[in-house]
């Protein structure tokens, strides 16, 4: 019974990535500007996820080493997801020369690597403790809605195409339901904090990378700079606030 929860919140968690997509679906009369803020928000979201969340807690995850060990091993690991994310990059530009469309396939890739460990942890959680889940799925959705936003308004601005949008955003969204699966069938037993450590501070590289270089990179472009550095201080705020909250 705890099992069949454990998959309902982590399904709910994932599939909350979706409400990213409610921008696309608003005419407005200038969308550059909403393409500038919508990618700051997200940027904002992202950078805070990973210095507030991601790495105090990989750094926790290594509590059987000494505190200088562990600082070094999430430096090390961070730096890892940053040249990950630095290969992606640089293969999807040999693909595509847009740099709208590239943002958003290497924020679909990025949150792929983020959302499979996080559908982990969430099963892993709420299999052991419902309450605790419950309150993961919503902290987790929270911050999976601006991560949909990073997808969906970069590909639909990019191909014009909602369906295509939806699509990209659905794997990733889904990714974290695979990550319930795996964890059910094979890995219930060997996840150890030293193996979550190195995942969340990979994933802390990978964001970081996706939000600066990527995201707020692209905002950036569009010369709106009070939009961009606005909704970047919310996007950060608004994620602080998230989590300080539940």
């Amino acid at each position: 019974m705890n099992n069949c929860i454990a998959f309902f919140l982590t399904f709910l968690s994932g599939i909350s990535t979706l409400l990213g997509l409610i921008p696309i679906f608003i005419k407005v009369k200038e969308e550059h500007k909403l393409l500038c803020s919508s990618l700051a928000f997200a940027s904002g979201v992202m950078l805070s996820i990973s210095i507030i969340d991601l790495i105090p807690e990989a750094f926790r995850m290594f509590n059987n080493f000494s505190s200088f060990i562990s600082i070094i091993y999430v430096f090390i690991f961070l730096l890892f997801g940053i040249m990950i994310s630095k290969l992606f990059d640089h293969t999807v530009s040999k693909y595509d020369n847009s740099s709208l469309y590239k943002v958003g396939i290497i924020s679909m890739i990025g949150l792929i690597i983020h959302n499979i460990p996080e559908g982990i942890i969430t099963f892993f959680t709420a299999s052991n403790n419902i309450k605790l889940g419950i309150s993961m799925t919503i902290a987790i959705a929270m911050h999976n809605i601006p991560e949909g936003i990073s997808i969906g308004i970069p590909i639909y601005y990019s191909t014009n195409s909602k369906i295509k949008s939806f699509i990209y955003t659905f794997v990733a969204a889904i990714s974290e339901i695979f990550g319930a699966f795996i964890t059910y069938l094979f890995l219930s037993n060997y996840i150890n904090n030293t193996i979550m450590g190195i995942l969340f501070s990979v994933i802390a590289g990978i964001m970081i990378y996706i939000s600066l270089y990527e995201l707020l990179l692209e905002s950036i472009n569009y010369k709106k700079t009070i939009y961009t550095i606005l909704f970047f201080l919310i996007g950060f705020v608004f994620m602080i606030i998230n989590l300080l909250l539940l």
